[in-house]
């Protein structure tokens, strides 16, 4: 039986969501998911150097055999999207050093993966995730919900990889 430990992650600077999936088979379990937080005060290399330090303490414990990365998407604030830019390519750096080979996923891949409709809106995918994985709440924060939809669609496409 293929087992697969899958890890989705929702970039940013302030806030990186994570959620890490156990795929055996046909079942799909949630293994962990939260944030990687920075204060906003600190500099910019320092935020970037502890988002590479959070990071690698997850990856040691979890030791993910895929990984996918939302793709940035922003349409008004350029300062915002440099930044957060600059947070992913962290992200993707470090993936790649534990010899992950990152994967991007569109956040409308993940709103049609979960719920069938790209144009799904936040809630509809956080009550996709509730049902798909029997929960009694929606997974809080909103980050690492959505990293738990990067990393459950990003599996079951890996599935056909």
């Amino acid at each position: 039986m293929m087992e697969r430990i899958v890890l989705g992650i929702d970039p940013g600077l302030a806030t990186i969501g994570f959620g890490v999936l156990h795929f055996r088979g046909e079942e799909v379990v949630i293994r962990d998911f939260g944030v990687i937080e920075t204060p906003a005060g600190l500099e910019m290399g320092d935020r970037l150097v502890m988002i590479q330090q959070d990071l690698e303490e997850l990856l040691k414990k979890h030791l993910p055999t895929e990984a996918y990365v939302e793709e940035l998407y922003f349409s008004t604030n350029a300062k915002t999207a440099l930044s957060v830019a600059h947070a992913r390519g962290v992200i993707m750096s470090s993936l790649a050093s534990h010899g992950l080979q990152p994967r991007s996923i569109t956040p409308n891949q993940v709103k049609s993966g979960l719920t069938g409709d790209g144009s799904a809106d936040k809630k509809q995918v956080q009550q996709m995730l509730k049902i798909q994985f029997s929960l009694e709440k929606i997974p809080e924060p909103d980050d690492a919900a959505d990293a738990l939809a990067i990393a459950y669609c990003g599996g079951m496409r890996g599935r056909d990889i």
